[in-house]
């Protein structure tokens, strides 16, 4: 028996497509894994702004990602725009029921044009419910200020922020460099026990930076679902954002910040043979603590 590798987002939707479930759908596609969906909220947005924000019931949301996970066979889940306290405790007593090798969490508060995209209330859940189950969290500067509740003005202050994220759980965390000033765009990532590892990559000249947050973290959980280590799924990730931003770099894709190119060279999805471990996909009766 063969089947797809598949990953599962739990996101919000942007109208405009650059961004959110729409920008992982495309980024999983692109590097050959199978795309799977539970929407958050739904925005009305474009390339210059964010007009509206409605939050999905939060049951429904439970029912999209069981659907999922109850049916196909995925291990690996990315987090983005989570919107509600509601909806990250539903989601966060939902994953806990099911075994799941890697969950990757883009902590999702502001979007590119300035909009909050997360309630003020959200925050907290997110640290004391998803932190602790993530195999990774990727902030970006202003993201790891709110979580650790340290400034963050160099690359000195990252292993600062990254020690208190890991006092309230975090597993591992891969900081965002892309808002410091350079030529190169750097991020490190951070474990308990293990020197500080950097990904740089030339930074590239372009308005064309909407969901490049999302794009990332998807990309992450598509190597690791694809069998890449966390270091290497980094790397490669890393890698694929660079070139969407170079593919995309001169193109004029509406008035304000506009889509990297997902497709510049988009891989075959192809099938390979079922884990027999992975088989069926079990449901556990572990309540959320």
């Amino acid at each position: 028996m063969k089947t797809y590798p598949v990953v599962l987002t739990i996101a919000g939707s942007d109208s405009s497509g650059g961004a959110g479930i729409q920008a992982d759908l495309k980024t999983m596609s692109a590097i050959g894994v199978f795309g799977t969906s539970a929407i958050t909220a739904i925005t009305a947005q474009n390339t210059c702004e964010v007009r509206a924000i409605q939050g999905v019931d939060p049951n429904i949301v439970r029912g999209q990602i069981e659907a999922v996970l109850d049916d196909l066979p995925c291990h690996t889940v990315k987090l983005g725009m989570l919107y509600s306290r509601r909806t990250i405790e539903a989601i966060a007593d939902c994953l806990s029921h099911y075994r799941l090798d890697h969950i990757i969490l883009d902590p999702v508060m502001v979007s590119t044009s300035g909009c909050r995209l997360i309630e003020e209330e959200a925050i907290e859940a997110v640290k004391s419910l998803l932190l602790p189950r993530a195999t990774l969290v990727t902030p970006n500067i202003p993201e790891t200020e709110i979580l650790s509740g340290l400034p963050v003005s160099h690359e000195n202050d990252m292993e600062r922020a990254a020690c208190r994220l890991f006092e309230i759980g975090c597993r591992a965390v891969l900081i965002k460099g892309g808002h410091f000033e350079g030529a190169e765009s750097g991020d490190l990532l951070f474990t308990p026990h293990s020197a500080p590892v950097r990904y740089t990559s030339p930074r590239v000249a372009t308005r064309n930076t909407h969901g490049t947050g999302c794009t990332f973290s998807s990309a992450i959980a598509s190597y690791l679902a694809l069998g890449e280590d966390l270091p290497t799924a980094i790397a490669r990730a890393k890698t694929y954002l660079t070139r969407a931003l170079q593919a995309g770099a001169d193109v004029s894709i509406g008035h304000g910040h506009g889509s990297v190119n997902h497709f510049f060279a988009p891989c075959a999805l192809t099938a390979s043979n079922l884990d027999e471990e992975h088989e069926s996909p079990p449901i556990t009766t572990q309540s959320n603590e």
